[in-house]
């Protein structure tokens, strides 16, 4: 990056808090994420070691940018409203039923646009908004893991729950 690109960008102050505001977002979502993440694991992989998923993977991996583009913003468009629908559908009285919507709404969004994500990231790098996207996220989680310290807090988390689980039998 020029030296000149990189003062108009330090100059702009929309720019700099669309960025700060973006990676505060991004911040939140990858702590929530590694709080649910080992509800959801295993079954990720179960799912991704099926053969239909590794063929489907395949597909994926020789498609262009924009296509795999396309195959994980089009799950993502109707996935978020659906989840939004669900919490309504909760907060309306209709639990079970929300509940369930929005757990398969959530699987659908993990397994699906992850496993598009996993097989087509190397031709989204060559897609220069996707790329900054993708090194920004990778930039912010791996800040948040130093800083919170997450491979220790999860250790720290799994003793407590093993002395927790052993006290309660």
């Amino acid at each position: 990056m020029s030296a000149d690109r990189s003062t108009r960008r330090r100059r702009n102050p929309v720019l700099a808090a669309a960025r700060l505001l973006f990676r505060i977002l991004l911040g939140i979502l990858i702590v929530a994420d590694e709080l649910v993440r080992p509800l959801y694991e295993p079954l990720v992989r179960w799912i991704e070691a099926l053969a239909l998923v590794q063929k489907f993977e395949r597909w994926v991996a020789g498609l262009p940018a924009l296509a795999i583009l396309a195959l994980i913003g089009v799950p993502y468009a109707v996935v978020e409203p659906v989840k939004f629908l669900a919490m309504l559908h909760i907060a309306n009285g209709h639990v079970r039923t929300g509940t369930f919507v929005l757990v398969l709404a959530y699987l659908v969004s993990f397994v699906l646009i992850e496993r598009v994500y996993t097989a087509g990231r190397p031709q989204l790098m060559t897609l220069p908004a996707v790329a900054w996207v993708i090194v920004t996220s990778g930039t912010v989680r791996d800040r948040i893991y130093a800083w919170l310290r997450l491979p220790e807090l999860k250790a720290r988390a799994r003793v407590i729950w093993r002395w927790v689980r052993f006290h309660l039998r």
